[in-house]
Formats: structure tokens, sequence, C-alpha cells
């Protein structure tokens, strides 16, 4: 099985990359692949909406990298996705992701693929929640499954106000920990139910 984790960050390692590790640790633990892409010093331009991509399947006049993201993600069982809190939500650059997956989304390509949540503010009350659930929505809009972290509502959210602070946010890591685990779990059963329906 392969995860692929998605730092959503514009600059690259940072606070949100140490959680997603974290959280990459626990499933590499159990046995599953983690490729993790930072979208810092990538390029993805907001989606134009010209919708070539509803006519011919991924078909996008956009020559930049969000093409070979989404296919990364199209191939992959489960897509772990952390981001900074900017403003109370995710970073531009993952909202231009985010609104370019049409092209997986018409062909249901994202469909029972197991997603889960990172997030990293500047204080406690950052804006985490509201971050993860604009990841969470996009996930239920592609119809997966969500992992949440130690039977919370949401995935693993980490206060950080300066680069590192998060590696000292003891409920922050404790909570990716717990998100690794849990979405471990859920692809691992995930499969064990694929096998079962297989003719």
């Amino acid at each position: 099985m392969k995860v692929l984790a998605i730092n959503g960050s514009p600059r690259k390692g940072g606070n949100t990359r140490l959680l997603i590790d974290i959280a990459a640790k626990e499933l590499e633990r159990a046995g599953i692949q983690v490729e993790t892409v930072e979208l810092g010093g990538l390029e993805v331009r907001p989606c134009t909406a010209c919708r070539r991509c509803s006519k011919k399947a991924w078909d996008c006049p956009q020559d930049d990298d969000a093409v070979e993201i989404l296919r990364k993600m199209a191939g992959a069982d489960g897509i772990l996705i952390g981001s900074p809190v900017y403003f109370g939500g995710v970073t531009a650059q993952l909202k231009a992701l985010f609104d370019r997956s049409l092209m997986p989304y018409h062909g249901g390509e994202l469909k029972d693929k197991v997603g889960a949540a990172v997030s990293v503010g500047g204080s406690v009350h950052g804006g985490q929640e509201l971050t993860v659930m604009q990841i969470i929505a996009f996930y239920l809009t592609h119809d997966m499954t969500v992992a949440n972290a130690g039977g919370g509502l949401y995935g693993a959210m980490g206060v950080a106000d300066e680069k590192g602070a998060a590696a000292k946010d003891k409920d922050g890591t404790a909570s990716a920990e717990s998100l690794g685990r849990r979405m471990a779990h859920m692809l691992d059963a995930a499969a064990k139910q694929k096998t079962r329906d297989a003719p």
C-alpha cells in the first residue's frame, strides 16, 4: 500500500512537514510506503474553469506541476495532506491544487481512498480546526473516507510560533502519531475488504 503525503506550505520543511513526518513514521511502521510532495518550490496555478478536463479526461491547458501531483494522488491508496493556517484556512497553493482536482473528480479516481489531515497554527486557537475541516471537505467532495486522530473529530493539529516549535508541542505530536496509526488501520481494513469483495 502507498500513501501520498502533501505538505501544502509554500516553504519546504517547517512545522507542517514535521507533523506530517511523524504521522508518516507510524504508517511506515505498519508497512505502508509514504511519498511526500512539497508544494513549496512547485508551481500550481489556479483553476480557470475552462472545463476542458470535463470533456476529455486529464486534459488541462495549464503547463505546471498540478497534473503530476494529482496523478500521484489517484495512484495512491491514501492521501495525507497538511497545511499551516493562513488566515483561518489552507494555503493558496493547496487551495489551488484542490480546485484543479476536477481532473480526477470526473472519473471518480479518488473515491474510497483514505484521507487524513494535518494543520499547524501559531496559537492554540489559531484556526487549526477550520483548516483541517477544509481539507476534510476536499476529501468528502471526492467520496473519500476520512481518518481521525485519537477518537477526536478531526486530524492532527499542532501549535508552533517559530521554526521547529511543533516538535515541542506534546499534544500536536501525539495527535500526529495517533493519526498515522488510525490511517494505517483504516488502510488495512480497506485492503482486506477489497480482498473479500474480489471475485
